[in-house]
């Protein structure tokens, strides 16, 4: 069998242009190293030299996707269930996320053929005093200007005098182009795309996370602030039946007026602390309000009707350092983020070389509309075009050598969001567990002044120390209580940045049902 020379050229150039798609200039991506520890025992270390080695940090065990359910408080897991869909934050960040994938979309079109249909009607006429006045005048009394019909009485029809007649125009076809790449520039056009899109989805986990962290400290301070009220409260009671007793003892002549001045200047000085207390709690339901997108002070009712459970400090698993990478999903998007910037570079390289693009178009024109669709009147016109950059005044190169910086930048953050990773792990748990020690001598001082105040009252009543030891005594409780009051949601605080830094709740941010629910 004999293969024509035509059909020959056709299966080289064929050959040619499959070989040639498979070139991709620029770097290859290749994932970084994380270079994170192999255990947390030099941060372990470094809480331990803080303060007591933390009781509730355990290094064995997966960390808990679902922390929050870890407090066993139905009313805060209420709240960040409705935190993944009404949130703001993370809608916006839903939008950015699809905005990106859709980007991806469209960048992918660039690897095929592009294909329109067209179709047109024109009512057309020359104008005689135009180009067509060099036909007529060049064929003026000659014969080379040929005839093309008769006219009347059989006299010939010059070109300009066909031309000079209205006519209509009838056409519709196809168009068709195709940019073939040969150094790879649209593959790494796509593989950008994706891994920025790859870049909003960790963004979107990490946007979720930190708001489910804020609507849970501010949760737990929220309780806090009721706990010191309640603190106040019970105090301001006593003070006030103690106020009473002083006041009996005074009526009998016991005790000097002074002791009574000096027990409800007391009385006063406490309920002083109620409306701070009052503002901050005002202030906290707001908080929640705008995190859950609702108007101020809507989440009062639910928060005020709900009993908070008996508050604690659950134990929290590190899981294993190499974890970080895969969880944390700022670690996630520095990495998305690396590959786009060096998928860039492949694109501006591939802007040095010549570029192919094959283009056609097929269609039927003809002077009378029921002439249109004869094989006759078809027209096409197929072929090649050749792109070759010979001058760009440095240009092309420059934006390649604006890529690879880029890169390298993307390298770097990459690097310092791992170190951060590391440091704020080490950090969470020097906090966690200096908070810890400092809760357990606040809560033994409070139960020692309470003991103190006992023995106080009992030896006032009994004449043997003055009113003054039972009034110290009284500050002294109720500053050790409110200190105790606070730094137990200060130890939860800490422990949900723990959590945070860990990557805690990394799985429980799943995108893909988030997008749905938006």
């Amino acid at each position: 069998m004999r293969v024509k020379v035509g059909s020959r050229r056709t299966l080289c150039l064929g050959a040619l242009l499959a070989l040639a798609a498979g070139c991709t200039v620029g770097p290859s991506y290749r994932p970084p190293p994380a270079n994170l520890p192999s255990s947390w025992e030099s941060a372990e270390h470094s809480a331990s030299a803080a303060a007591d080695a933390p009781d509730r940090v355990s290094s064995e065990g997966p960390i808990d996707d679902a922390w929050w359910k870890a407090f066993q408080d139905p009313m805060l897991e209420r709240l960040e269930e409705r935190a993944s869909t009404q949130n703001l934050d993370v809608r916006t960040a839903i939008l950015q996320l699809t905005a990106s994938r859709l980007q991806a979309r469209i960048t992918t079109g660039a690897l095929w053929p592009t294909l329109t249909s067209n179709g047109s009607y024109e009512r057309e006429k020359a104008s005689q005093q135009g180009l067509l006045s060099l036909f007529s005048s060049a064929g003026a009394g000659s014969e080379a200007s040929g005839t093309l019909g008769n006219g009347a009485g059989g006299a010939p029809a010059s070109i300009a005098t066909i031309l000079s007649e209205p006519l209509n125009l009838w056409q519709y076809g196809f168009d068709a182009s195709w940019e073939i790449d040969l150094w790879g520039a649209a593959r790494r056009a796509l593989q950008a795309a994706r891994a920025t899109a790859q870049a909003s989805q960790e963004d979107l986990r990490g946007v979720l996370i930190a708001q489910r962290a804020e609507v849970a400290r501010d949760y737990l301070t929220l309780r806090g602030v009721q706990a010191q009220r309640a603190i106040v409260e019970a105090t301001l009671a006593a003070d006030r039946d103690t106020a009473s007793i002083v006041e009996q003892r005074v009526n009998a002549g016991v005790t000097p007026q002074q002791d009574l001045i000096s027990a409800q200047s007391e009385v006063d000085h406490v309920a002083s602390q109620l409306p701070a207390l009052g503002q901050q709690e005002a202030q906290l339901i707001n908080a929640l309000s705008l995190l859950l997108g609702s108007a101020p002070d809507a989440l009062r009712e639910e928060l005020l009707a709900a009993t908070p459970p008996a508050i604690s400090l659950p134990q929290v698993a590190l899981g294993m350092p190499s974890e970080l990478a895969r969880r944390r999903p700022d670690i996630r998007s520095a990495e998305a983020k690396l590959q786009a910037a060096t998928a860039q570079i492949g694109v501006a390289a591939a802007a040095l070389y010549p570029s192919i693009t094959l283009t056609g178009s097929f269609g039927f024109q003809a002077l009378d509309f029921a002439k249109l669709g004869s094989w006759s009147a078809r027209q096409y016109a197929l072929g090649p075009s050749l792109t070759l950059p010979l001058f760009e005044g440095g240009r092309l190169r420059g934006t390649v050598e604006l890529r690879k910086a880029e890169q390298q930048q993307a390298a770097i953050a990459y690097q310092q969001t791992v170190l951060q990773a590391w440091h704020d792990v080490a950090n969470g748990l020097i906090a966690y567990g200096s908070e810890q020690e400092r809760l357990r001598r606040l809560t033994r001082a409070a139960q020692d002044s309470d003991s103190a105040l006992g023995i106080a009252m009992e030896r006032y009543r009994s004449g043997i120390d003055p009113y003054l030891n039972v009034l110290t005594a009284q500050r002294t409780l109720l500053q050790y209580r409110l200190e105790a009051a606070q730094s137990l949601p200060s130890a939860q605080s800490d422990l949900i940045q723990l959590y945070k830094a860990l990557g805690g709740g990394w799985g429980a941010a799943n995108p893909e049902e988030l997008s749905k629910s938006e």
